[in-house]
């Protein structure tokens, strides 16, 4: 088992009550709250954000986050991204463009999807964290980031779209300017929320068009 229950529940306990007393409100943007708590032993951030998706169901909401081959098409960062096997465990490989000059980093990681009905609300919990896996190791030119953590929990807002909660932390070790992390994060998460909204408004035509082209090659196979 990748993650435990209680992780699942905490998780899951974030969005109506979230747990942000040792954190400090960090900003606002596009209805996107951010949190942050200081990390002494790394002297980086880790970061708590509650927003909303409006016009999204959870559940498209929670494939897009998943669908790895659909998010090399809507996310522009991505270099690389796949699923493996190794040994009967799944990992993820994730390579991330960095703008000049700064190296590309790179994450190998498990992740790990649960559904719950908890008071009334069906609820998506999608759990990520950093692993050792012998078939990725480290590249020559890329940094690898090996301390990272994520959680993405998704449900129903009551009307027409999902209400989100994410919790994020990385050391992306190098020489990284302050300006930088602090910018990305200003910026970086509510922009991704937004792309994520466009991205899953066209969910649907992918999976159609995805589905076409499969019954295309299986007629010029037959």
């Amino acid at each position: 088992m990748n993650f435990t229950d209680e992780e699942f529940e905490e998780a899951c306990r974030e969005l109506e009550n979230p747990a942000i007393s040792e954190y400090e409100f960090f900003v606002e943007s596009a209805g996107v709250q951010i949190y942050r708590k200081y990390r002494e032993n790394s002297g980086l951030y880790e970061y708590k954000t509650f927003g909303t998706l409006d016009g999204v169901g959870p559940a498209v909401c929670s494939q897009v986050y998943c669908d790895l081959e659909y998010r090399k098409k809507w996310d522009g960062y991505v270099n690389k991204l796949e699923q493996f096997t190794e040994g009967g465990r799944q990992g993820i490989y994730w390579r991330v463009n960095f703008p000049f000059p700064m190296s590309s980093r790179d994450y190998v990681y498990i992740r790990e999807t649960r559904e719950f009905d908890i008071g009334g609300q069906h609820i998506w919990v999608i759990l990520g964290r950093s692993a050792p896996f012998d078939s990725r190791p480290p590249k020559s030119g890329v940094i690898r980031v090996d301390d990272f953590e994520q959680s993405m929990v998704i449900t129903a807002n009551g009307e027409s779209g999902s209400k989100a909660f994410m919790h994020y932390y990385d050391d992306p070790k190098g020489m990284i300017p302050t300006w930088v992390i602090n910018w990305a994060a200003k910026t970086g998460v509510p922009g991704f929320i937004k792309t994520m909204k466009v991205a899953c408004n066209g969910y649907p035509a992918y999976l159609e068009k995805k589905t076409k082209g499969k019954g295309a090659a299986g007629k010029e196979t037959s």
